[in-house]
Parts: structure tokens; sequence; C-alpha cells
């Protein structure tokens, strides 16, 4: 995997190093609760071994980008970023009922199967869902720790704090928001209604913790006010909508050898993206009524998965997609660029991280 842009920082080997050591020292905390501690730890440790590290180098880049020097209290804040997402992934694995996650088994899965195997009493299943939330939790208090416990200055991380937990609750909000969206009816809402619907998921549910809320924590503890950091802002905002359109399509047409997961797994789970509501919307009946049954059936097998493909491909609703992705990519540059006093190094970061977070196939 390359490095992230700017690489003489070497961003990705530092965060990951900063991460090894918070899991190193909350084993040796919950150690003396036992053996069966190492699973739960584990379920984490694994998650976090992979990886695009991209939340992490937005905190970074927003730091660097209000003038803030590099530091190693620096790396360990933005890699406090990577630990939320780790529960976010945990959590939302549970939700899904995801079987897999970067190619391996979801942490559900695993604790799932380690009950069956054991044959101990109960229901497997459950067994494992409550294994995989109680370590996204962990996850959680862990995040807070590494952000609190950085080293940054105490100025600064007061700084930052309340957009860090406007970040933590908004994502958890944005999760509902997901879940109650899958479930209401599409019927009485116009085209413009259900795109503005999916988009106000993605923003509250990815884009926002994965771009926008990691750069302004960055900037605001650098020493950026609100109105210093409004371009940033609407780079974040754009960028991390175009970012899950994105993974919208990779989630339908992704390789799995690359993404880790089924393909069609979004498919299967029923997610009303952008992409599905294009196709609803410019698809032949016929195809509509085709592509609805098969949204959400768990069991939608490999040819199928092709014949939604297609549809998605000649109702446009890709072509669509790709244009909306390819848009909010130039209106990101444009924000970027319209940034006065920007360390040129970090302008350039942020430039080659609109190409990391939409050019992609993982």
């Amino acid at each position: 995997m390359p490095q992230h842009p700017r690489s003489g920082v070497a961003l990705r080997d530092r965060v990951q190093a900063a991460l090894d050591t918070e899991i190193a020292h909350q084993r040796s905390v919950l150690s003396e609760l036992g053996d069966p501690m190492s699973a739960l730890v584990d379920a984490v440790d694994n998650l976090l071994a992979g990886g695009k590290r991209l939340r992490a180098a937005f905190l970074y880049w927003g730091y660097r980008a209000a003038g803030g020097a590099d530091s190693e209290a620096l790396v360990r804040a933005a890699a406090s970023m990577e630990m939320f997402q780790a529960a976010a992934l945990l959590h939302d694995d549970v939700m899904d009922d995801s079987d897999l996650r970067r190619g391996r088994p979801t942490a559900h899965r695993t604790f799932a199967a380690t009950h069956e195997q054991a044959g101990w009493t109960g229901d497997s299943a459950r067994f494992g869902e409550a294994g995989a939330i109680l370590a996204g939790n962990l996850c959680l208090t862990w995040c807070d720790r590494m952000f609190a416990g950085s080293g940054l200055p105490a100025d600064q991380l007061a700084n930052a704090r309340a957009e860090f937990d406007d970040m933590r609750t908004q994502l958890m909000g944005g999760q509902f928001l997901d879940v109650l969206e899958s479930v209401r009816d599409w019927d009485d809402l116009s085209y413009p209604e259900r795109v503005e619907q999916c988009l106000r998921v993605i923003h509250y549910k990815s884009g926002n913790y994965s771009v926008r809320q990691p750069l302004l924590i960055g900037a605001y503890a650098a020493g950026w006010d609100e109105c210093t950091a409004a371009g940033l802002s609407d780079y974040g905002r754009e960028l991390g909508r175009a970012f899950q359109l994105r993974d919208d399509i990779l989630g339908v047409f992704g390789d799995p050898d690359a993404t880790g997961k089924p393909a069609g797994d979004d498919l299967r789970e029923g997610k009303r993206t952008v992409l599905i509501a294009h196709a609803v919307e410019h698809a032949a009946p016929d195809d509509v009524e085709m592509l609805l049954g098969a949204l959400g059936d768990p069991d939608l097998d490999p040819a199928r998965v092709a014949t939604v493909r297609n549809v998605l491909l000649r109702s446009g609703a890709v072509e669509l997609t790709e244009q909306m992705i390819t848009d909010g990519a130039d209106r990101a540059t444009a924000a970027l660029h319209g940034i006065p006093d920007l360390a040129e190094e970090s302008r350039a970061a942020l430039t080659d991280l609109v190409a990391a977070c939409t050019a992609r196939t993982t």
C-alpha cells in the first residue's frame, strides 16, 4: 500500500506505532481480568492492523495547515481518529450483519464462531454481537484517552474539544438516521427528495467524521477559529460527500480482492444510496421492479448481483453518481485553493488527498 501524500512525514507508520502502543497499554489494563480479555483486545487490534489512515491524515494536515508543527503528540492525536473509526466499523458490521471486513471475518462472526466451537450455552450469534459491541465501546473510550493524552498542549486540546465531541455525537445520530431511512417508505418522496435524503445520511454517517471533522479538529487545535477555518470546512464537506459516494459505487461494483467484502454486499444489506435513487428514477419499470426486489435480499447470488449491476449501468445511475463525485472533488479543490496563507506543503497534501478519497478501489 503506498504512503500517504507528503510521504516524507511517514505518517502511516507513525500512526500505526501510536496505535500499537495504545493497544499494548490496554492489554495490560485488562490483563487482571484474565485470559478471556485477549480475544476482546484482539478484535480491535486486528481491525487496526489495516486501513488507509485517511482520518488520521486529515487531522494531521488540518493542524499543519493552520501553522502547527509536526510532533509525536500530533501523530498520537491523529491516531485517535483511527481508533474512533474502529468503533464505527465494529458497530456498523453488527448493524449490517456483515460477514467480512478487509477480507477477514468480522468481529461478531469471529466471536460467534468461538462460542459455537467451544460448545458454550446460549445463542452464538447473540454472543458474537455482544462481543463486537463491547469491543466498539472500548474503542470509543480509548479514542478519548488517545486524544486527551496525546501530549498536545492543554489549550490546543481545549480549542478542539467541542468539534471532537460533536463528531462522536453526530456519528451516532448519523448511524441511527441510516437505520431509520432504510425502513421508511420512499414512495411519497420525489426524486430530488430521495437524493437529498441519501446525501444527508452519508454526510452524518460517514463523510463528516471521515474528512471534515478531523480536519477541523486539527485546525482548531492549532489555533484557527471557525471563521478562519471556513474554507477547510467547505473542502471537507464536499470531499466527505464525494468520498462516501465512491464507497457506494464500490459497495456494488468493487473487486472483493480489493475491498475485502463480498461483491454486491451493499445490495444484500438493502442500502438506499444515491446510486439506487438515480436508478429508481431513470431505469425502465421492469428494471426498477427487479432492482427493488433484489435490494435487501440476504441470499442475493452473484448472477443477480450482475443483473443489478447491468440495471445500474444502463439506467445511467453509475454515470450520474460518478459525475457527482467529480463535481464534489472539483468543489473541494476550489475551496482549498481559496484559502489564503495556507502552507504550501499542507495545500499540496490536501490536494493529493482529494484523489486518494475519490479515485480509489478500496
